[in-house]
């Protein structure tokens, strides 16, 4: 067990962490979320003693880490920790660098170190590059590599600071299925990270972190579904939908096509959905909508829902009655008939926007 009593952090100018106090179960999976410059590395990297807490005391297995004369390198055997940037030495082949910290500080012979690196490779799937210099490898690859060098010190605890951040998107998906299915080990794992279908499928806990602190703690359920405190409401509804206004035909089309896509790669939406609700904000909106006389100020809603893979997509228009849906140009229709679906039309003069055409888009 981890236990936090009273944490604090702080640096010249800010203070990311005010008195964090909380247990971490032997075998918890956490996901940490939360908006930027909430603390959320620096509690792993105070774990980790990679930073030291400027209150406040930490103990793993009743061991206060935090006191004078503590074994750094000690914590850090038990205490792994895998971060965005994969830090692997690039003069060093693939099992050279898995086998340098167990022969080193666990001094392990030549071969059980190789051996142990072999058989973590094949963990990660990567047993074929063992004799490959990082440099040779792709960035997802490195990863798992970083993840499989971390496990050969057989730490009782990982932390994870963000693990797929700086990869492509195209190359997440194998960093996280290596952590999933290390989160059935039994190792006690903490992972930062914005990706929030990983972090509701992988954990049991999630940490939601506000002013300075764990905010809220609770299951993935509760967190992503039921939020009790209004901060994770608000920050929870934010990462399910995203809103664009226009207020004339001059909109940077661009940008807002751009805000799309990075909202359907942070919520992990399928390629060809996305690619459907780009066609339908291209057709419908550009196409049609901005060019018809006095509906130019428009309302654009997306929502996706992981859960059960559906994505809706809501334009709301100011102006007279104006059903989109039967004025649009005939070809744009033609064109979105595999795009979307259950689209409707609706006006209601007495709201902001009075005409609103709901639909959604097809996988």
């Amino acid at each position: 067990m981890i236990r936090i009593e009273h944490l604090s952090k702080s640096y010249e100018d800010i203070t990311p962490l005010k008195d964090v106090s909380v247990n971490i179960n032997d075998g918890d999976v956490i996901s940490i979320i939360g908006p930027s410059g909430m603390g959320k590395s620096t509690l792993l990297r105070c774990i980790n003693l990679l930073e030291r807490p400027t209150e406040g005391k930490i103990y793993i297995d009743d061991t206060e880490i935090t006191a004078p004369g503590c074994d750094i390198e000690e914590v850090r055997r038990k205490v792994g920790m895998v971060f965005q940037s994969f830090n692997l030495f690039p003069h060093l082949t693939v099992i050279e660098n898995i086998m340098l910290a167990p022969r080193d500080l666990l001094k392990k012979s030549k071969k059980e170190a190789y051996d142990k690196g072999m058989e973590l490779l094949k963990t990660v799937g990567l047993s074929d590059k063992a004799l490959n210099f990082p440099d040779e490898l792709s960035g997802g690859q490195k990863q798992r590599i970083a993840i499989a060098r971390t496990l050969a010190m057989d730490p009782g605890t990982i932390l994870f600071d963000e693990p797929t951040s700086a990869l492509d998107p195209t190359m997440v998906g194998e960093v996280q299925t290596v952590i999933r299915e290390l989160s059935g080990t039994g190792k006690t794992m903490m992972i930062v990270t914005h990706e929030m279908n990983f972090a509701r499928t992988v954990s049991n806990r999630v940490f939601y972190m506000d002013e300075g602190g764990i905010y809220e703690d609770g299951s993935p359920e509760q967190i992503f579904d039921h939020p009790e405190k209004e901060k994770t409401r608000r920050f929870v509804h934010g990462l399910r939908s995203l809103d664009l206004y226009i207020e004339n035909d001059s909109f940077d089309f661009p940008g807002m096509q751009g805000s799309i896509e990075a909202y359907c790669i942070k919520n992990q939406v399928p390629y060809k959905m996305t690619m459907n609700v780009q066609l339908a904000f291209e057709e419908l909106v550009r196409q049609n909508l901005v060019n018809s006389p006095g509906h130019e100020e428009i309302h654009l809603s997306v929502e996706y829902s992981g859960k059960d893979e559906k994505m809706g997509f809501v334009i709301e228009y100011k102006g007279e009655q104006y059903d989109l849906l039967k004025e649009c140009d005939p070809l744009s229709l033609a064109v979105l008939k595999k795009a979307i679906c259950d689209e409707e039309y609706g006006f209601d003069p007495s709201a902001e926007y009075a005409n609103k055409v709901e639909m959604k888009i097809s996988l």
